[in-house]
């Protein structure tokens, strides 16, 4: 251990007694199967190792596929997911893409000659409308179950995790509208992505629904594409500043850092003169100067779903062996929450009002 486990801390984050957890520890009989799953829990949450008499053998490998790491919300959702197969008994084998590295493809065959049960793709070719989904037919006749998370294709036949990408909108929009802005843009990453055509929609919904705004004026004057970089988001809010925007809402808290770089340089407050909203409400994001407006994506939810649902692909619900390999085809979205902080306030020369109903 790195230190000593201390019963009062590991009885307090389990609820139970302090002479439970020494019965738990030491391996005596007489205990609920669920009180001891909670007490090793605990043990995993406060970073002490088990035991050695208490370790399970790996139910074995899971192949967890990611892009880069630089923005916060890949690890951040790595984190849940290797936590919650940890929890489960599995190893979970992280193969991150990096520009320049291994493909997808690469990454897949690699973890299929490591004999993993199963693959978790977060953000990955399934959300490129443009990318050969074939692919994961393939994947599917060699027997691998896997989940596919952020981005959703009629095409494979495989269960899909996602955020409520058209509802972030509307709720960002319907914040916005409520401080007084009128003139909204939206930056965000390349088109070809499902989550990407999903945020317009919901975006030209919302303006559609509350400032009566048409599709065509939206799509050709208030919506910039780039990368989901700082960067891309400094440049697209640079663009929609140009255009009169009052307010920018961004795809990623990266792309909003870069949304509030572009504003200092043209001498602007935010958000005295033009209001910032992200999405992700990655890690660290609350201590911003000033600390980010966004849309929260349901990380720990959405992970442990990822999880839930392949060990069910991989153990199987049916009876039959056609049934075992016939994967669930659909997909579980789930709602994101709106988190008000300092980067959005009323619209420069407005009292704030309320936003119209629907």
């Amino acid at each position: 251990m790195t230190a000593p486990a201390r019963l009062a801390d590991i009885a307090a984050q389990a609820g139970v007694s302090e002479a439970t957890v020494s019965r738990v520890l030491n391996g005596k009989p007489s205990v609920a199967e669920t009180t001891r799953q909670s007490v090793l829990a605990a043990l995993d949450v406060l970073g002490y190792e088990r035991p050695v008499r208490l370790r399970r053998r790996s139910a074995g490998l899971i192949g967890l596929i990611t892009p880069e790491l630089e923005n916060p919300i890949f690890p951040a959702l790595a984190q849940v997911i290797g936590q919650a197969l940890t929890r489960q008994g599995y190893t979970p084998v992280l193969a991150t893409q990096t520009p320049g590295g291994s493909t997808e493809d690469e990454l897949t065959e690699m973890l299929v000659d490591r004999g993993v049960l199963g693959i978790i793709y977060v953000s990955g070719l399934h959300a490129d409308s443009t990318a050969d989904m074939r692919r994961y037919d393939r994947l599917r006749s060699q027997g691998v179950p896997f989940v596919l998370v952020d981005g959703f294709s009629p095409e494979v036949q495989a269960p899909f995790i996602s955020p409520d990408d058209r509802g972030a909108m509307h709720l960002a929009v319907t914040h916005l509208v409520s401080l007084g802005h009128t003139r909204l843009g939206l930056a965000l990453g390349p088109r070809r992505f499902v989550p990407v055509q999903r945020k317009i929609e919901g975006f030209v919904e919302a303006l559609r629904d509350r400032l009566g705004l048409d599709a065509h004026t939206v799509g050709t004057e208030l919506i910039e594409h780039s990368l989901y970089t700082l960067e891309g988001g400094q440049a697209a809010a640079a663009q929609l500043m140009d255009r009169g925007c009052t307010a920018v809402v961004c795809a990623s808290d990266m792309m909003a850092l870069g949304a509030i770089r572009a504003a200092r340089q043209r001498g602007l407050e935010v958000p005295d003169d033009i209001s910032v909203v992200g999405f992700d409400d990655s890690p660290l994001i609350a201590f911003t100067d000033p600390p980010l407006t966004t849309v929260r994506k349901p990380v720990p939810a959405m992970g442990q779903a990822t999880v839930r649902t392949l060990l069910e692909e991989i153990g199987g619900n049916g009876t039959s062996e056609a049934q075992r390999r016939a994967p669930v085809h659909g997909e579980f979205v789930f709602m994101p929450e709106l988190v008000v902080r300092g980067s959005t306030a009323s619209a420069p020369g407005s009292a704030r009002i309320s936003a119209p109903p629907r």
